[in-house]
């Protein structure tokens, strides 16, 4: 998933990988190859019209058609404006069956395109759900909207424009070929001489602009991640007056987006140009020849007509594979990306014989030691018990780890020494989702969808009934607030809540996590970005949602802690004072210390019972 630009595109595998998606709509991809075939057998007909028109009506050199087409010779007529008429109803006729054969199969490849595009990014989706939280932190959200969004939608192009598009352009070539032999073998292999030139410009051409695709899905790629989390800081940016200097990084990440579509822009500037001008000399060696033979009664003039029709119909196709090497390089370079995510590993995985949580609510860690990255250690031989129905208070520095103990009881992380038990059996036993549906989270940072209060609380699981919401929500006291508004639990909440206060959203959370009934109960930080007043209220609420629950709580506050059963002291990573909020100030250690610098001042408000 690292944005870099690597050597070369593995078109062959990343096809291998891509046919198979059009798998389930072969149907469709057949009938649009049939539509195909009728399409090129229409084109041919056109210049074979045009050679009989002119070499029986007008320099009657011929009786009639050649080959298949001579059934058709019973009904031409004698009479001159008769049979042109009735040719140009025939060129008419085969230019409606070609248009609308041309519609069917456009239509038909562009539903299969849209239905691929459909499946791709249902699987991508669901992949990213199986994720573990480390893929996230690694990868900023830009770059992985670019994959679900411009990279399948790129994908598309190749299905609906590229894939069944080539073949038909392939059978174009092959069938003028034919047809152009059977007027004259010598002006074709006159005509070919000049292919090998346009095969050396378009290889040429292909080496050029091979490594520019994968660098513009680089750039995009790039500016999608800086827009997402520039436009996401915009405040921070703002307070600290970074605009400029934020539109210079703008500028830089812009400016690689530019430079990589400017330099395929150049390598199209002349490869087209190029190619046209050899296929204007070799019509023009096949225009000099012929006329010569034509007037010297080698060929006819409407055999002559009918094959620099036939020539010009022979160099658009290849014009247009070019064109279309343009999308499957795009193609396969967004592919690359696409399957890069599918193919991500799962490193938080459920154990192949399941086990379910015992009715045992407790916690214990048996020297655990945890790292991040390699060895840099978070955690170093930590060990300790929570009771059923205990509250543990875990208090510490920044960067102490208090946190981290929250992420591996969540199995967000597997832990590389030691292991974490919940119930008396460990967590890696379990199967991520049934251990995490016991727990009820509450962070310091609420996160609230768009959608509704309803839809926030509810969270998609419809076993839970509105009375269960209105129930959690006057436990935690958000209910009068509820209720002060119109709409009731369908106040309608935009992106991450915008609209509702800090203490509002904590409250919200409070309230998806009770509404569930969890066994055990997590607040992590949960009261220190609210004000006094709703910290009392979601005090008093932490009194009933507390009882009969297995707690861990981190707070700076000293109101949330200080009743504790028990007060864990963290300190780089280790577990150094454990006891009571006395106890540990009887002993005049680290506690006592953080007491000083974070806690007295607060005694002056009364403190809530956990």
């Amino acid at each position: 998933m690292e944005e870099q630009v690597k050597g070369t595109i593995y078109d062959s595998r990343q096809l291998k990988r891509l046919l198979p998606y059009a798998w389930p709509y072969r149907k469709t991809v057949l009938l649009s190859l049939l539509l195909l075939t009728g399409q090129s057998l229409a084109q041919i007909l056109t210049p074979l019209f045009t050679r009989v028109a002119i070499d029986k009506y007008i320099v009657k050199k011929v009786d009639g058609f050649d080959g298949f087409l001579s059934i058709l010779n019973p009904w031409l007529p004698d009479n001159v404006w008769q049979g042109l008429t009735f040719l140009s109803v025939l060129f008419g006729l085969a230019l409606l069956v070609r248009l609308g054969l041309e519609y069917g199969q456009q239509l038909a490849m562009q539903y299969t395109g849209q239905r691929i595009m459909f499946d791709l990014r249902r699987d991508i989706y669901s992949r990213l759900q199986q994720l573990d939280v480390q893929f996230f932190d690694r990868n900023p959200v830009g770059r992985i909207v670019t994959r679900v969004t411009s990279d399948v939608d790129q994908l598309n192009e190749f299905f609906s424009a590229a894939l069944v598009t080539i073949i038909g352009d392939l059978m174009i070539i092959a069938l003028v070929l034919v047809a152009m032999f059977q007027l004259s073998g010598k002006l074709t292999l006159i005509m070919l001489g000049i292919l090998p030139v346009v095969l050396l410009t378009t290889m040429l051409f292909r080496k050029q602009v091979s490594l520019d695709y994968r660098r513009q899905r680089v750039a995009i790629a790039k500016l999608n991640a800086f827009l997402q989390e520039h436009t996401g800081g915009m405040n921070v940016l703002q307070l600290f007056h970074r605009e400029e200097k934020a539109t210079e990084q703008f500028v830089a990440v812009n400016r690689e987006n530019m430079d990589a579509w400017k330099s395929s822009i150049f390598a199209y500037g002349w490869f087209y140009p190029v190619v046209e001008f050899e296929g204007m000399i070799a019509m023009g060696a096949v225009l000099t020849y012929g006329g010569f033979a034509a007037r010297d009664g080698e060929l006819t003039v409407g055999i002559l007509v009918a094959f620099l029709q036939f020539a010009m119909r022979f160099f658009g196709p290849i014009q247009d594979l070019s064109e279309k090497y343009n999308t499957v390089q795009t193609s396969m370079a967004a592919s690359e990306r696409v399957f890069a995510m599918l193919d991500e590993p799962v490193g938080i995985l459920g154990p192949q014989l399941l086990v379910k949580p015992s009715g045992e609510a407790s916690i214990e860690f048996r020297k655990v030691g945890f790292a991040y990255k390699e060895q840099d250690w978070i955690l170093q031989d930590l060990s300790f018990r929570v009771e059923p129905g205990e509250t543990i208070a875990i208090v510490g520095h920044t960067g102490a780890g208090k946190s981290t103990i929250t992420n591996l009881m969540l199995r967000f992380y597997d832990v590389q020494q030691g292991e974490v038990l919940v119930g008396g059996q460990n967590v890696r036993s379990f199967d991520p989702p049934s251990l995490r549906q016991h727990f009820g989270v509450v962070l310091q940072d609420p996160f609230l969808f768009t959608g509704t209060l309803r839809d926030n609380i509810r969270l998609g699981d419809e076993s839970i009934t509105d009375e269960g919401i209105e129930d959690a929500c006057r436990r935690v006291n958000l209910w009068d607030f509820v209720q002060s508004r119109a709409e009731g639990l369908d106040l309608a909440v935009h992106e991450r809540g915008a609209g509702l206060s800090t203490g509002q959203k904590q409250l919200v959370s409070f309230a998806r996590a009770l509404v569930r009934e969890p066994k055990f109960l997590i607040l992590d930080e949960a009261t220190s970005s609210v004000d006094t007043e709703t910290e009392q209220k979601i005090q008093r609420a932490l009194d009933v949602m507390l009882m009969g629950r297995t707690a861990i709580v981190i707070a700076h506050r000293l109101s949330t802690i200080q009743k504790a059963s028990r007060i864990f002291v963290m300190h780089r990573g280790q577990l150094r004072e454990s006891g009571t909020h006395q106890q540990l100030l009887r002993e005049r250690g680290l506690y006592w210390k953080l007491y000083q610098l974070q806690y007295k001042d607060q005694e002056v408000a009364p403190a809530t019972t956990l």
